[in-house]
């Protein structure tokens, strides 16, 4: 069988063609593939700036200066897995209930064929949804997730879903392996002084930005992969764990959080676990004209590829 490639450079010029996930195929079906790219195009979750709905079509367009190796960590995903763009889900606009349940179904249906998600949000509001599919799949899985917020709100202006409240509403339907999730990147001000200890109650590891300043995360995800072990583990990563130095194009920027070689050491050090999804949310483009913040999205993005479960090292 032949695996698909990104479109090359020297084929069709990198600002032409179908703007495409790193310019691959669009697949109608995740059938015979191994991993796919999915836009969840939605942001009617979000709680102050707007614009996340626009993040798969930037990121996609930021991708076209991509290319197939990882020269860093030697990985070659194209040499071994079938990978395509499956496009966008087709959420419902005027509902977010309505879209939670179409982004379920839709992944249940990828899960189904055996195909991995790596997904371009979209507010985290989806990570919620996601993770329905993914247990239903699997069992209650692991979770490494970068944000600088934790999402563990009770609820906001009375609503149970929303992109505050989605690892709330995880733990309380038993999608999650509390014993096995780590929060990396939180910080900022909060709403009382005990914002953070309703997750540490649920058994899960914080790692705040400020303790991990001016260091590698290199021992922290070796921990990771001790507490995680072979069990199935879903990656959510809001750019807004990265400092907004790098990623101003968000909606719910903070101040003092990670830098971006903090975030490939995160999404590097998940090479050996054993994931089943993973996420890029909360980028707006509208907040970053220069399109810095989707490159940046759609740089960890191929990250995440590159760790997946079969993927060689050259």
């Amino acid at each position: 069988m032949d695996l698909n490639q990104p479109l090359s450079g020297n084929a069709m010029p990198r600002f032409g063609g179908i703007a495409s996930m790193m310019r691959l195929p669009v697949a109608t079906s995740a059938q015979g593939l191994d991993a796919a790219f999915i836009g969840v195009p939605l942001d009617i979750g979000t709680s102050h700036r707007p614009g996340a709905r626009f993040g798969p079509r930037q990121i996609r367009a930021e991708s076209c200066l991509l290319r197939p190796y990882n020269m860093a960590t030697g990985a070659a995903p194209f040499d071994a897995l079938q990978v395509a763009d499956l496009g966008d889900v087709p959420i419902n606009t005027y509902s977010l209930l309505k879209s939670v349940d179409i982004i379920t179904a839709y992944y249940a249906e990828v899960l189904g064929h055996g195909c991995i998600p790596l997904t371009l949000g979209g507010d985290h509001t989806i990570a919620l949804p996601i993770l329905r599919a993914m247990a239903a799949q699997h069992g209650p899985v692991a979770m490494v997730h970068v944000d600088a917020h934790a999402d563990v709100n009770e609820d906001m202006f009375g609503e149970r879903i929303a992109h505050g409240t989605p690892f709330r509403r995880a733990v309380e339907e038993g999608l999650l392996d509390c014993s096995k999730v780590t929060q990396i990147g939180l910080r900022g001000t909060g709403y009382a002084a005990d914002d953070f200890d309703w997750p540490r109650r649920q058994g899960f590891t914080l790692v705040p930005a400020h303790e991990v300043w001016h260091q590698s995360l290199a021992p922290v995800m070796e921990q990771v992969r001790q507490r995680v072990g072979n069990t199935p583990c879903y990656l959510s990563f809001d750019i807004d764990g990265i400092d907004p130095a790098y990623a101003g194009g968000t909606g719910t920027p903070e101040i003092g959080g990670l830098t971006v070689p903090q975030a490939l050491e995160i999404i590097r050090g998940c090479r050996g676990l054993n994931i089943v999804g993973a996420d890029l949310v909360e980028v707006s483009p509208p907040y970053d004209t220069t399109g810095n913040t989707a490159l940046l999205g759609a740089n960890l993005l191929y990250e995440m590829l590159c760790v997946l479960p079969g993927v060689p090292v050259r």
